[in-house]
């Protein structure tokens, strides 16, 4: 799959072109939660894996961090960010890989990256987890918000229809995996856990969209899936495959600690 220009077959990809900025699949609330217990503050050196159109980045830089490194592997979406939040000496998006990000060691205070380790097979999770383990100074807090299974004991056929479903629907390789999981992968990377949120994954009810968008917004998103039928035929699968696993599917925001 080439990484230069956007994939708009993905899912999130065809949302955000019906007008959608928030992505995240426990909503704005769970990402201003995670913001809110990062204390974000004007000494912190920021870095974000993976701001996709930029919406969480926007939140982190009015917090006035020292520093805001984008970590963007899409050669498309690092230039439109580029364009729009890196216009300082102290902003700055690197088109790279999350597993690889060329920085320094224990350069960030904070790490925060949103609705990306889902799209990873579980070892390279694992890889994206460790450089920011590698990146991150001591005592230095990494804030995950991803898409999560419950409970604990899901049956693995079960786990498996969803990977599966979500696949097919979404044209991404979505891997979610449970609350325990998450947590394992992150102490077996050196990292303590500091604080789990959960939220419900509604990204797609009205309720939700209204709750993230605003309800002028949530018009112009109504209006555009209305009136574009390719997309609105895609849109109303994965609103089928969510409404399907509902009780399964949720939302996790963990923040962990650097030890």
């Amino acid at each position: 799959m080439s990484h230069k220009t956007i994939n708009t077959e993905q899912g999130h990809w065809i949302l955000a072109k019906m007008g959608k900025r928030v992505l995240r699949p426990g909503g704005r609330l769970l990402t201003n939660t995670i913001i809110e217990e990062l204390k974000i503050n004007s000494t912190d050196n920021i870095v974000e894996f993976a701001p996709g159109i930029g919406f969480t980045a926007k939140l982190l830089l009015n917090k006035h961090p020292k520093t805001y490194i984008g970590i963007e592997l899409n050669e498309e979406a690092a230039q439109k960010l580029a364009s729009t939040i890196a216009n300082k000496s102290a902003r700055k998006i690197i088109n790279t890989s999350a597993s690889e990000t060329s920085l320094e060691n224990a350069v960030a205070d904070k790490v925060i990256g949103e609705a990306m380790l889902t799209m990873q097979a579980d070892h390279r999770k694992l890889e994206i987890i460790q450089e920011a383990h590698r990146i991150l100074k001591k005592g230095g807090l990494y804030a995950i918000h991803e898409l999560g299974l419950q409970p604990n004991e899901i049956q693995e056929e079960v786990k498996k229809d969803i990977q599966k479903s979500l696949a097919k629907t979404i044209r991404v390789n979505a891997r979610p995996l449970t609350l325990e999981e998450w947590c394992d992968l992150l102490k077996k990377s050196g990292f303590r856990i500091k604080d789990v949120y959960q939220s419900p994954m509604h990204l797609l009810k009205p309720q939700r969209i209204v709750s993230d968008e605003g309800i002028l917004r949530s018009l112009k998103i109504g209006f555009n899936i209305m009136t574009h039928p390719k997309e609105r035929k895609r849109i109303i699968g994965m609103r089928k495959i969510f409404k399907k696993y509902d009780k399964q599917m949720t939302a996790y925001g963990i923040i962990a600690e650097k030890i």
